[in-house]
């Protein structure tokens, strides 16, 4: 492939790539500025391109562009917070690369992920938490408070289990919930907090991959003025969980940075804000889940062996639905009885084809599975009262092999990119829905990254 070949691919790269680039050449000017950052930053091509960076932005003190030119350093995952030219606060994060042939620098390239949206989430999450747990006539901003009477199950492994649980509600001891999804390991979390000895003082839950790496140490440690460009005095989950518990949900998700610090924060009872100087005594229990086994996220490097200890005080093991079959009838009755009431329907029963159809289903998203399949059934009722077998739906990846061997008769009428679109997206729905919608769990199973994931579900418009 000749170098203007090359160009021409590059350049067809970044103009449908989701990302913003931005390229300066050695002398400070920009030479490449792709049409996501141009609607980023609000400005067009012929406003940036050939122009001088430092003529065209004028707060350039903490640019990663240009400290990346002159240093000659690469600077990964940098959270960056600017005024664009409406007044309008964007929040990036950056990664910046110098480029260098024959030990010269001739060029540095800024890749930016605009991340306005999901900061914008964050700190609605913090202002909303922060009044939840303040006294309030509002009764629509009071979370629900499940405790160990909202439990449905009679198996043997899962009474073990709800024994275990009901024990450690009577303790302050850090404890660590694997289950995998679905499983209900929330539902466990809040029960050993509002059935035990903080059940009047806060509960909050934070699932450790719903937030960008850059953004969750924010997040739970909170911040101080001139900790980041744009940051403000806002206090974290850990201030505002004091005296209460704090579920860590997925912590297997959390960055290993991140991790060294809520050990620090476990050892010496306090935590300083990102960019403070004053250490905030706190009284938090913190309750730990993940949807992988302890051994597999040691092994892995997912988890740091010294806070994974800290945190494995009490153990309980979430046995996954299909190990507990005896709980699927009454689960499903009071899914009926729970549904009936939202969709206003009068269902009584299960058909009995319906029921082995329920019962010989292995259940990869478990409970939550479990519950949508029987809302799903509802939904489709009108006056019956019996709910049939052909109106329980559960899909299997394996079903779904058999029946994609049809396509190859349709080739010719809707071509290979249809095809091939329309297979992805039957996989990614039927992952998506076994995994309890869980993000994480169906992009480890697609090998692909969240991100991508993420685009593609968007792209296929599944919800």
């Amino acid at each position: 492939m000749k170098l203007k070949e090359y160009k021409m691919l590059f350049m067809e790269l970044i103009r449908y790539i989701h990302e913003g680039v931005h390229v300066i050449d050695s002398d400070g000017k920009t030479i490449i500025y792709n049409e996501r950052m141009a609607d980023l930053e609000k400005l067009t091509g012929k406003e940036v391109i050939n122009k001088p960076f430092q003529d065209v932005f004028k707060d350039v003190e903490d640019s990663t562009l240009l400290k990346s030119l002159n240093t000659r350093t690469v600077i990964e995952n940098k959270n960056q917070a600017y005024i664009n030219k409406y007044g309008k606060e964007i929040t990036t994060i950056n990664t910046t690369i110098p480029i260098i042939d024959d030990n010269k620098v001739v060029a540095a390239l800024e890749i930016a992920q605009n991340i306005t949206q999901i900061k914008e989430m964050t700190d609605t999450i913090l202002e909303l938490q922060k009044d939840i747990h303040q006294p309030s006539e509002n009764k629509n901003l009071r979370i629900k408070q499940y405790r160990f009477h909202n439990i449905t199950g009679g198996s043997k492994a899962f009474k073990k289990t709800l024994e275990i649980a009901k024990r450690a509600s009577k303790t302050d001891a850090s404890v660590f919930i694997y289950g995998e999804t679905g499983t209900g390991k929330e539902l466990i979390a809040q029960s050993i907090h509002f059935d035990g000895i903080r059940k009047t003082r806060p509960f909050i839950a934070q699932n450790c991959a719903a937030i960008p790496d850059s953004l969750l140490e924010g997040l739970l440690f909170g911040t101080d003025k001139g900790g980041f460009t744009g940051a403000v005095d806002r206090e974290g989950l850990f201030e505002q969980a004091s005296g209460g518990t704090l579920l860590l949900d997925e912590i297997n998700s959390m960055p290993y940075d991140t991790q060294a610090k809520l050990l620090r924060v476990l050892q010496e009872g306090y935590v300083r804000r990102i960019g403070g100087t004053k250490d905030i005594p706190i009284d938090v229990r913190i309750i730990a889940s993940s949807n992988e086994p302890a051994d597999v996220i040691i092994n892995s490097g997912k988890i740091r062996k010294d806070l994974f200890y800290r945190l494995n005080i009490i153990s309980i093991n979430i046995p996954p639905l299909r190990e507990r079959k005896d709980d699927i009838m009454p689960l499903c009755e009071k899914f009926i009885e729970k549904y009936n009431e939202k969709l206003n329907k009068d269902v009584w029963i299960l058909s009995d084809k319906a029921k082995e159809k329920l019962l010989a289903h292995d259940y990869p998203g478990n409970i939550r599975e479990l519950e949508n399949i029987i809302v799903g059934a509802i939904s489709l009722l009108d006056d019956e009262h019996v709910i049939s077998d052909s109106f329980v739906n559960i899909h299997s990846v394996s079903e779904f092999k058999k029946n994609t061997i049809d396509y190859k008769n349709d080739v010719k009428e809707m071509g290979l990119m249809n095809i091939v679109d329309s297979i992805e997206k039957d996989i990614i729905y039927t992952l998506y829905a076994e995994s309890g919608r869980n993000i994480t769990k169906t992009a480890d199973a697609l090998k692909i990254k969240r991100q991508t994931l993420q685009h593609k579900l968007r792209k296929y418009d599944i919800r």
